[in-house]
């Protein structure tokens, strides 16, 4: 895949997720000052907790893909973007335009979920 291309894919991806890690933290912030305009009490008191775990738990996968953007966006700037992190096999350029922030091919992605303790670290990707 052409750098250029490489580089237009990630920046969509890393805006994507800012805008969502953004519109998120910003419905979580809007929640907390209305429940205290409404009661008068700190937002903690009276949050659902599990609606608050799920937003929590978006968060932290937003944050993930923000520093796999940020591989990327290294790996490119390596010369290495494209190629597998694992084997240095050639990622094919339609799963890099599916997923572009794939480190491994399809076939180590797939091995890797089948055996999540073998060793190596995973990949959301």
């Amino acid at each position: 895949m052409k750098t250029e291309k490489a580089r237009d894919l990630v920046a969509r991806e890393r805006s994507r997720i800012e805008a969502s890690l953004r519109q998120l933290t910003g419905e979580v912030d809007a929640e907390a000052q209305l429940h205290g305009q409404q009661t008068g009490e700190a937002y903690e008191a009276g949050t659902d907790l599990e609606r608050e775990e799920v937003e929590l738990a978006l968060i932290t996968d937003l944050r993930e893909e923000l520093e796999a953007v940020g591989r990327a966006e290294a790996r490119i700037a390596e010369g290495t973007y494209g190629r597998s992190v694992e084997s240095g096999t050639v990622i094919p350029d339609e799963r890099l335009e599916a997923a572009p922030l794939a480190e491994r091919t399809i076939e180590e992605e797939r091995r890797l979920e089948a055996d999540p303790g073998g060793g190596s670290v995973g990949s959301l990707f």
